[in-house]
């Protein structure tokens, strides 16, 4: 297919011409990633697909057709739901906090029941805010988004979610919004002036705000990942169960189904946060590097693929969605290795969970979009619908 065929005003494509335009490459590395999910649920609840497996399954080849339908879809309708979606999830993040939707679970108030089901915009609200950001920067100038007052916009697109999430408080969540943020603003072309100055700013807020800012559990969670062997039994129990199930495991693990500190429920929450350890555990380390590569080929896919849109729109928003995804892998990763304070953020498609694989599979469905419209261009100067 060329690039004129693709963009020609007012021409049809044909849904077999778009299909094939789809990364099926990305699409395999997927399934491969959520499958060793599946797999892994199903060995530690004792090879049952009860209770997580098998939901895990059903949810999971729904949101591949959700995504696959989402790839079909033109950049324009995304262009122009992006600051719709935004304030629409900004809103339900409202809601789990002043109304009494919210429904607390695991120390936060994060999760939004509507009696049917119960959702976290929280997770959500990355995707919003990935959308409101490439359309801001595709609107305007490159001087604009290096060195400009009107930076002011989308570090109030960001500012807004973090500061609500954050005191829910659901501290990984409100990490991803604002480092997903800053990685697009980074992409985007900021001034490496401003970069220093707010760095210099996090290094002087962040003490503080650990003494004082935050929650009990919270700082004993940064506190104890200094030194997790100061409380065994308490707030470091976490992170040495999961270096121990990383270290059993040696080289090739000790084989499928017969990870102890699963099996034996040493391990805590090993069906969302630590999930990575049981997989260390079970395969070792040949088979946590091939998670990994995984991982990593789906990072490097997706930035391609970002690369490759010709729209300013669509190539600061499959980055940013992609920046979040490897935001994901890479604070889990470090958290399951004690090389980070727990913060309640999920291994994404591995671990167990709802909102946040929806989330993950809309974004995919944004990137595929953008491979298979790459060719098209979005007016610089298009309204708000």
């Amino acid at each position: 297919m060329t690039a004129s065929a693709l963009t020609r005003p007012g021409e049809r494509e044909r849904l077999s011409t778009k299909i094939s335009e789809i990364d099926w490459r990305l699409v395999t590395l997927i399934c491969v990633i959520a499958g060793v999910g599946i797999a892994m649920l199903y060995s530690i609840a004792g090879g049952q697909w009860r209770p997580w497996a098998l939901n895990q399954l059903i949810r999971f080849v729904g949101l591949v057709g959700v995504m696959l339908c989402l790839a079909l879809v033109h950049p324009r309708w995304w262009f122009r739901a992006a600051y719709p979606a935004y304030a629409v999830l900004l809103v339900l993040v409202l809601m789990v906090e002043f109304t009494p939707l919210g429904h607390k679970a695991g120390g936060a108030e994060n999760w939004l029941n509507l009696g049917v089901i119960r959702i976290q915009p929280a997770e959500f609200v990355k995707l919003g805010l990935v959308l409101a950001l490439a359309r801001w920067y595709h609107t305007h100038s490159a001087e604009e988004a290096r060195w400009s007052w009107k930076l002011l916009i989308p570090a109030a697109i960001v500012g807004a979610p973090f500061v609500l999430i954050a005191k829910q408080p659901d501290l990984g969540s409100a990490m991803i919004v604002g480092l997903t943020g800053a990685v697009i603003m980074f992409m985007a072309g900021l001034s490496w002036r401003i970069i220093a100055a707010a760095a210099i700013a996090v290094m002087a807020i962040v003490p503080p705000f650990v003494m004082f800012g935050m929650h009990d559990y919270q700082r004993n969670r940064v506190l104890t990942f200094l030194n997790p062997e100061s409380d065994p039994s308490g707030t470091g129990y976490n992170i040495i169960q999961s270096k121990i199930a990383l270290g059993s495991g040696g080289l090739l693990g000790k084989g499928y189904g017969l990870g102890s500190q699963s099996q034996l429920e040493f391990l805590p929450e090993r069906q969302t946060d630590f999930i990575f350890s049981t997989v260390a555990e079970e395969f070792g380390f040949v088979g946590s590097c091939f998670l990994l590569a995984c991982y990593l080929g789906v990072i490097l896919i997706s930035l391609r693929i970002a690369s490759l849109a010709h729209s300013h729109f669509g190539r600061v928003g499959a980055a940013g969605m992609t920046a979040f995804f490897a935001l994901f892998v890479m604070i889990n990763g470090a958290m399951v290795m004690g090389l980070a304070p727990v913060v309640g953020v999920p291994m994404p498609l591995l671990s167990y969970g709802g909102s946040s694989m929806m989330t993950l599979m809309i974004a995919f469905g944004f990137i595929l979009s953008m491979r298979v419209h790459r060719y098209t261009e979005l007016p610089k100067g298009q309204g708000l619908f």
